[in-house]
């Protein structure tokens, strides 16, 4: 079965392009974006990445690996999760989000590749990566890296489905459809091994990074936050689409998902908290320190969603949208924090991202927004019409 057809007839009943003019003012702003983000890449690969970013020795990396890799990856699991619950579990109501939330993988994965391509210094050697000579397979950033790679070519052949769809080659679909639910089982086993590797990144950095990050579960921290993170994804995905497109909204399909993303934080903070008294460093968090500081609006921001989403009032529209905004800062925040605010590499190493920095950062996130409307306009990756059971606006 395919991540992007239950069968022929439902996939050609349930979705089609949604066209519309390709240019509007919005994405009109948004080429004027891209188009900045194209000088300012031609400058850092014309003179080097000095010549645009504020990196040194002692932060070796900056906002493009913390945003374009850790965050972006980590809203991209949201494909691998939505697929995983509505084939390998065999939840089909969620099947209406699917296709979204894949496309959106694809394109986070995209701006990630070409993130870590913009951030290395020596960009003409990436290839090596691929040759056993040189590949360093005990090296916990190779295993990043290729599992970046490897995550970006599973979520092309799951995207697949819809353009074959798209140029009636049903029957070239059929035949992946059959083995489909092999690529989708292995892509949650190279998003799982990925996020986890983020964490494990932190902890080989030892005594570099504040005794309140610093702790032995942060592979499952950052797993558990990484489905926090994609749950909440979905949800902002179908609210703002659904309000931008004048659409029905989801809201009983979403509420699902964010109740499960609630009982994630749950775990979340309760592991948290918990490793924190037991390694002795509770105290810590009391200090009047910038670690402690960002460490309570973080955790303020994770606990926020789990008082949102009680009761019957937490399954209202803005609800949903406010929950999923906070827990995607929250994730958000907690990598940020967690790779640069409580990373101490030595006295006399300060870093804010150059102007450069935020120009690409901003560029990417606008070319992933604009591949996706150019996208959804032109192939059939969204409902073609009805809300499902459920769906409307409160």
């Amino acid at each position: 079965m395919s991540a992007f057809s239950v069968t022929h007839e439902a996939a050609a009943i349930e979705t089609a392009p949604i066209g519309g003019r390709l240019v509007t003012r919005f994405t009109a702003v948004l080429g004027l974006i891209v188009g900045l983000f194209a000088v300012v890449v031609a400058v850092r690969f014309a003179r080097g990445i000095g010549a645009v970013t504020n990196l040194n020795d002692g932060y070796p990396w900056g906002l493009w690996i913390v945003y374009d890799d850790f965050i972006g990856t980590a809203l991209g699991a949201s494909g691998f999760i939505v697929a995983f619950v509505t084939y390998i579990l065999n939840r089909g109501a969620y099947h209406p989000m699917v296709r979204p939330a894949l496309m959106t993988a694809l394109f986070g994965y995209i701006m990630a590749s070409l993130s870590v391509f913009f951030d290395i210094g020596r960009y003409w050697n990436a290839w090596h990566l691929f040759l056993p000579r040189y590949a360093q397979i005990d090296s916990v950033l190779w295993q990043v890296a290729m599992c970046i790679m490897v995550a970006t070519a599973i979520l092309l052949v799951e995207v697949l489905p819809v353009v074959l769809e798209r140029f009636g080659k049903h029957g070239l679909r059929r035949k992946l459809d059959r083995v489909m639910f092999l690529f989708i089982a292995f892509g949650v086993v190279v998003a799982v091994m990925q996020q986890s590797a983020f964490g494990t990144l932190l902890v080989i950095f030892g005594p570099q990074i504040d005794p309140i990050y610093q702790t032995d579960l942060l592979p499952i921290l950052f797993l558990t936050s990484t489905i926090g993170m994609g749950l909440a994804a979905v949800t902002l995905e179908g609210s703002l689409s659904a309000l931008a497109l004048r659409r029905p909204l989801e809201r009983e399909l979403l509420g699902r998902l964010m109740k499960v993303g609630q009982a994630i934080l749950a775990i979340f903070l309760v592991a948290r908290f918990a490793d924190l008294a037991v390694r002795g460093v509770l105290p810590r968090v009391f200090q009047p320190t910038t670690v402690a500081i960002v460490f309570w609006i973080e955790s303020a921001l994770f606990a926020a969603p789990l008082v949102l989403l009680l009761g019957k009032a937490g399954q209202r529209a803005g609800r949903l949208f406010v929950a999923a905004m906070t827990m995607a800062i929250a994730g958000m925040m907690y990598r940020f924090d967690a790779y640069l605010v409580a990373y101490h590499t030595g006295p006399g190493w300060h870093y804010f991202p150059s102007l450069g920095e935020m120009a690409i950062t901003v560029g990417l996130i606008a070319l992933e927004i604009l591949a996706f409307i150019l996208v959804i306009r032109l192939l059939p990756v969204l409902p073609r019409r009805h809300p499902s059971s459920g769906a409307g606006r409160s």
